[in-house]
Order: structure tokens, then C-alpha cells, then sequence
């Protein structure tokens, strides 16, 4: 997938192209389904697919008092998307003045001039672009008619719930791990570098692999959860490239913590040096809620149970 970042410079071997545009927090089912009649679209026409995104996030420009914390940011977004098989991925630096462009500017400038779109894809609920907010699917069409491209519009998409990504923050901020799965087409994921911490759990007989607080996905609601530790620095594949592991989100209570915390226990591996990678967790089901213990006892009787619980749901 190529990636760049001004419509003027587009390579010449995506022109003409079929083209989508939005945020595409997370690269949910819903813009899975874009992504896929994108494809489609491409195929059929013998043209390559282009999406359209924007860095950063619009909100956190325009309004960041209420700007969501992002589900899939920077290069994880940009991964998530490459993994949809399209052949590029114009991402856009979006600044107030950028944002001052009528609807129809925007995409005269992006996909009239920039890219040649012969077509658009976007879903029946796309609207709110430029600087009015008055972009929607019927000027999409209006703009198509007078610069010559068609517009695919596809319904939206749920299974009974519009799938979206405030839905799936909803879920993450409540620990439903399995339920944001279920929107996401996968498991949820965040990424982060391992730091040191208190090393408790290698005392303990469970080294974790802390990440650093600056970790990149909505962490979920604190917890105990069953998941996959992958090293991102590993080629794909390779041994102990992707490893089943025991996560805890929280604060430590049994050790009156007050510092939040993602740690993840790899199941059964107590020889790993993970200081310093860049890994992903992924959450697949949660065990249990954070509980304090009144003991070290009581929390090595949770730990065992827990993994044992993992060991049964990815190991």
C-alpha cells in the first residue's frame, strides 16, 4: 500500500482511481463493508482503490474539549487499514485552516483534481464535511453530475445496532472486550513499548510485561482479561512472534497502586526480555473484574485461577 500525504503529489499509478474518504476509527465492520464494495468497485473497473484519512483526528483539532480518545491511532490505523487491501492511503494533515474549504472545494481539490476519482464509495450515513458542514451523500451526488464521477452509497450496517466507533468505545469503557470484538471484526487491540515496573510479578512467579503509560488504543476498563501479546519487532510468524498471555488493567489495589497499568503475563514463559519492544495486546474475553486481595496468599490463588482461565480461552 502506498502512503502520502498531499492530493496534488498523488502517484501517477493510482490515477484514476476509486476512491473513499472518513476517519475510520478502529476499521470496523462498517468501514470493512465500505472498504470491501471499494474494492469491489475497483475491480470491476479495473482501477486501483484509493481511502482518504486525515492526521489528526478532525475533532481533536476543531473541538478538543470532547474529542474521542481513538481506538486505532496513528501507525495502528494506518495498519488496519493497509490489512483491507487497498492500494493506497492518502493521509491528509488536517489544521483549522485546512478546514476552512467548503464541501465542494474539498472535493474538487482531493478527488477531482488530486486523485481523478472515477467513483466514490461512501456510506448512506457520510455527511458533515467542509467548512459549513453541509456535505452529505446528496451533494456527493450533485458534485458527482458536474465533475463526472458516480457515487456508490451502502446502507448502514449492524446487527441491530449500527455498527460505529462511539459503539465500540461504549463497550471497551464498560469491559466488554467480546462485545467490541464483535463490532470490530477482531479482537480490540493497544500497542505500546514494555517499561520496567515494580517487577512484582517476576517475584510472584508471573513476569508481565508493563506498558509504557503513553500506549496507543482505548485501554478497557480495569480488569482481568484473556488475550495474545504480539512482538511487533518479530517478523510475522516467527517463534514467540505472537504469544498467549494473562492481561490486568488497573491500578494494583492489593498493593495500594495509584498509577493505572496494561500488563501482560505470557502463559507459561518466564524467560522472555521484553524491555524495549513495541508489542500489541489484544483482548479477547474478560475473566474478572480488579479485586483487592487481603493477602499475597488470596492473589496467588486469583493469579492461578486466572491463568488457568486464559490457558482454557488462547492457550
Amino acid at each position: 500500500m502506498l502512503r502520502w500525504t498531499d492530493a496534488a503529489q498523488t502517484p501517477p499509478e493510482l490515477r484514476p482511481c476509486v476512491a473513499t474518504f472518513g476517519n475510520f476509527d478502529g476499521v470496523h465492520r462498517g468501514h470493512q463493508a465500505i472498504i470491501a464494495a471499494l474494492r469491489a468497485e475497483g475491480a470491476r473497473r479495473g482501477l486501483p482503490t484509493v481511502a482518504v484519512t486525515f492526521e489528526p483526528h478532525p475533532v481533536q483539532v476543531l473541538h478538543p474539549q470532547r474529542a474521542p480518545e481513538l481506538i486505532s491511532p496513528g501507525r495502528l490505523h494506518w495498519d488496519l487499514l493497509e490489512e483491507t487491501g487497498i492500494d493506497g492511503l492518502l493521509v491528509i494533515p488536517f489544521t483549522r485552516e485546512y478546514a476552512q474549504q467548503t464541501a465542494e472545494s474539498y472535493i474538487r481539490s482531493t478527488f477531482v483534481d488530486g486523485l481523478h476519482a472515477d467513483a466514490l464509495v461512501v456510506g448512506q450515513d457520510t455527511k458533515g464535511f467542509g467548512v459549513d458542514y453541509t456535505g452529505d451523500v446528496e451533494l456527493l451526488r450533485e458534485l458527482g453530475t458536474r465533475y463526472g464521477f458516480d457515487v456508490v452509497v451502502l446502507d448502514d450496517l449492524g446487527d441491530g445496532e449500527r455498527w460505529s466507533s462511539s459503539a465500540i468505545r461504549a463497550r471497551l469503557r464498560d469491559g466488554e472486550v467480546e462485545a467490541a470484538a464483535d463490532i470490530l471484526g477482531r479482537p480490540h487491540r493497544v500497542v505500546g513499548t514494555v517499561v520496567h515496573g515494580f517487577h512484582r510479578g517476576r517475584e510472584l512467579g508471573y513476569p508481565t510485561a508493563n506498558l509504557e503509560r503513553r500506549s496507543r488504543g482505548v485501554v478497557p476498563d480495569d480488569g482481568v482479561y484473556a488475550g495474545w501479546l504480539t512482538r511487533l519487532d518479530k517478523e510475522q510468524g516467527s517463534p514467540d512472534w505472537r504469544l498467549p498471555a494473562a492481561i490486568s488493567v488497573g491500578t494494583n489495589p492489593t498493593f495500594d497502586g495509584t498509577d493505572r497499568t496494561v500488563e501482560a503475563y505470557c502463559l507459561d514463559r518466564t524467560d522472555l526480555d521484553l524491555y524495549g519492544e513495541e508489542v500489541a495486546i489484544d483482548f479477547v474475553a474478560r475473566i474478572r473484574p480488579t479485586l483487592k486481595f487481603e493477602s499475597i496468599a488470596e492473589l496467588l490463588d486469583a493469579m492461578a485461577n486466572d491463568v488457568r482461565e486464559c490457558r482454557r480461552l488462547v492457550g
